[in-house]
């Protein structure tokens, strides 16, 4: 790990939670991103210490911004599709639900689509409708899953999604 790290984020998407790491070398300028492990921009040396520093995940712009706190320290913030990484996290749990099983598997439901993504792809899922709401059935290699989403009849709540895998509720992540 370099001693140049000044930052990480984590950034929640539809196909897996990447993790932006950022080192900025405060004397030469020095400006290196990596997305999972995976450097993604590298400057040695700059001028300018301070600005707009651009890349991209995937299809999704990001910024990250460093600004002058006093003297030599600096302040570092991401901006993910246009928004402040707080407000887009915040935007993302409305709009998606998140469930892992274990270290394997992935499974992330976009609410406005009802795509589903299991492990980075997105799946065919067969619809059906249940007393009080929906079951969504799909595969996870080689085993059946299913997303229920019922009515909460509580209009503050709304929906409530949860995956059933080898008849076994698992719980979503905190993002949802």
């Amino acid at each position: 790990m370099s001693s140049d790290i000044v930052a990480i984020w984590k950034v929640p998407l539809s196909d897996r939670l990447y993790i932006i790491e950022f080192q900025h070398g405060t004397a030469s300028g020095k400006r290196v991103i990596t997305v999972n492990n995976k450097e993604v921009f590298r400057e040695d040396w700059m001028f300018k210490l301070v600005g707009d520093q651009e890349f991209k995940i995937g299809d999704v712009p990001c910024v990250i911004k460093i600004e002058p706190v006093s003297g030599f320290s600096y302040q570092y913030s991401l901006v993910v599709d246009g928004k402040p990484l707080e407000e887009f996290t915040k935007r993302r749990s409305d709009r998606a639900c998140t469930w892992t099983i274990g270290d394997e598997h992935r499974i992330v439901l976009e609410k406005d689509t009802l795509d589903i993504w299991v492990d980075g792809k997105k799946v065919d899922a067969t619809g059906e409708f249940i007393e009080g709401g929906t079951e969504t059935h799909f595969t996870i290699g080689e085993d059946i899953a299913c997303i229920k989403a019922v009515s909460s009849y509580n209009r503050k709540e709304g929906i409530i999604y949860s995956l059933v895998y080898n008849n076994q509720v698992i719980p979503q992540e905190e993002e949802c």
